[in-house]
Parts: structure tokens; C-alpha cells; sequence
């Protein structure tokens, strides 16, 4: 910075001009004035190089005060500051500091993925909503195949994303069948919400009314062992009185008989 304290003061001394006037050329191709263009140069990469050392702090302190959270959005950082300048995630973006989610989401691009991360972003991206489904049957052990994709459950309307950071599918349920599922904490101040067994089974055959003869319970390849295991019997049957649907209850009455017998 002492260096470049001379060109600083020589840059003040250049010929001011108005706006719609332009210099003399005669004034360039003077020595002395060389000098004072290079030291222009100069003072002008020092700006650029003070600028560039503005933006990272901000990002440190960004970084700083975001630091817990898995999964942030922009309403959040507004709160936080709310004269922040959008313009500031799109560098961080190119920068690679950033991942956008979806609209209005982030992740620092170093968190470390994994299943409880993924989940909780999920019931982020698109809230109120819940892990159910497929995903919660494959994470209980009650279907043997790997799920592709993170299926939750939501009051909103069904959406599907497609992110960098793995596909997400919502269906919708009725507000008043919005219920069964566990806040399950895997880290301190981080958790995210899951179906219990029960729930998620009855989700699925709610949401898949084609699946109600025996041939059909047979092509979904449950584990009989893990559902009799995990799945109560009458926490099942207590939930399914909430849906006060006469058809459902036939075929989950079907079911846990099929499952029973088989």
C-alpha cells in the first residue's frame, strides 16, 4: 500500500475534465505525463484489488453467520440484512462458494451430502411438507429396492424438482391428513421430518388407489418381517380411522390381512 502511495497523489494531480470535453492529445506523449497514465493503471488495479478484498470479506461474514444451517434462502439472508444485494449470490455462485437449490435456496458448496442433509432439505425447499412415500417405506426396510429421488408428502400442490443436489417429488394431502410423522434430530439444532412406518404405508396406498387385490400387494415386494416388525398394528389402524375413508380401510384391512397370511 506505501508503494503505491505516490501514484495515488500523482493520479490526483491529472487534468479534470468536464463531462462532453475531452484532453488535448498534445498532453500524452509527454514523459512526465506517461508516468502519470501508469500510475493511473496502477491506482486503478489497487481499486479493483481493494473491491475484490470488500466482496470476500462479505462472503466470510456471510459464511459466518450461516454457518449452522444446512439449507438457507434468500428471505432469510434478507432478514438477517435486508439491504444485501441478490447480485452477491450470483457471484458466489460463479465463484463456486454457492449451490442454488432451487429458487430462493442455497447450500454452501461444501456441505457434505448425505441422507439426513438431503431430507432436511427437502422439508425446506417446498414447506410444510414431509419425507413419506416410497422413501420412507425404502428407509424403514419395508421395500427392498433403492428409491430414486426424495418423495415427500405436502399440503401445497404435487411438484417434482430436479436439482444438483438430487430430485424431489411432493404429493398433496388434505390439511386434516397432514399427521403421523416424527421430528427426528440428527445433529444439534438440525433435524427433519419423517413418517412414521404406518403413516407412510397408509400414504402410499392413499395416494395409489389402484393397489387393492392380493396381486397387487404381492407386485409391491414388502418384507413381511420388517412390516410386521416396525409397522403397529393398532397405531395403524388408529391412523387409518382419521382418513374416514370406507374404501381405504377396505384395502389397508386386505393388506394387513395379506401380510399376516402370507
Amino acid at each position: 500500500m506505501k508503494e503505491l502511495m505516490p501514484a495515488m497523489k500523482r493520479f490526483e494531480s491529472l487534468p479534470r475534465v468536464d463531462k462532453g470535453k475531452t484532453v488535448s492529445l498534445a498532453w500524452f506523449p509527454d514523459r512526465k505525463n506517461l508516468t502519470l497514465i501508469g500510475d493511473v493503471l496502477l491506482y486503478l488495479r489497487l481499486v479493483l484489488v481493494i473491491a475484490h478484498i470488500v466482496i470476500e470479506m462479505r462472503y466470510i461474514a456471510f459464511r459466518q453467520h450461516f454457518k449452522d444451517f444446512t439449507i438457507f434462502s434468500r428471505t432469510e439472508i434478507e432478514s438477517v440484512d435486508p439491504r444485501f444485494q441478490r447480485r452477491r449470490l450470483n457471484e458466489w455462485q460463479q465463484k463456486g462458494y454457492l449451490k442454488k437449490i432451487i429458487k430462493g435456496f442455497y447450500i454452501f458448496a461444501d456441505t457434505a451430502l448425505n441422507e439426513e442433509t438431503i431430507f432436511e432439505a427437502a422439508n425446506r425447499i417446498y414447506a410444510p411438507s414431509y419425507i413419506s412415500l416410497e422413501m420412507a417405506l425404502s428407509h424403514y426396510g419395508l421395500i427392498p429396492e433403492s428409491v430414486y429421488g426424495i418423495t415427500s408428502v405436502t399440503t401445497r400442490p404435487t411438484r417434482t424438482f430436479v436439482t444438483p443436489i438430487g430430485a424431489f417429488a411432493y404429493r398433496t394431502l388434505k390439511p386434516r391428513l397432514y399427521f403421523g410423522y416424527d421430528i427426528v434430530e440428527y445433529a444439534p439444532s438440525k433435524h427433519y421430518l419423517m413418517a412414521s412406518p404406518e403413516k407412510a404405508l397408509l400414504d402410499f396406498l392413499y395416494l395409489n388407489p389402484s393397489i387393492a387385490k392380493a396381486e397387487d400387494f404381492e407386485s409391491l415386494r414388502l418384507t413381511r418381517d420388517s412390516l410386521l416388525r416396525h409397522v403397529k398394528e393398532d397405531i395403524l389402524f388408529d391412523y387409518l380411522s382419521r382418513f374416514e375413508q370406507r374404501s381405504l380401510s377396505e384395502r389397508v384391512t386386505s393388506f394387513w390381512r395379506f401380510v399376516k397370511n402370507a
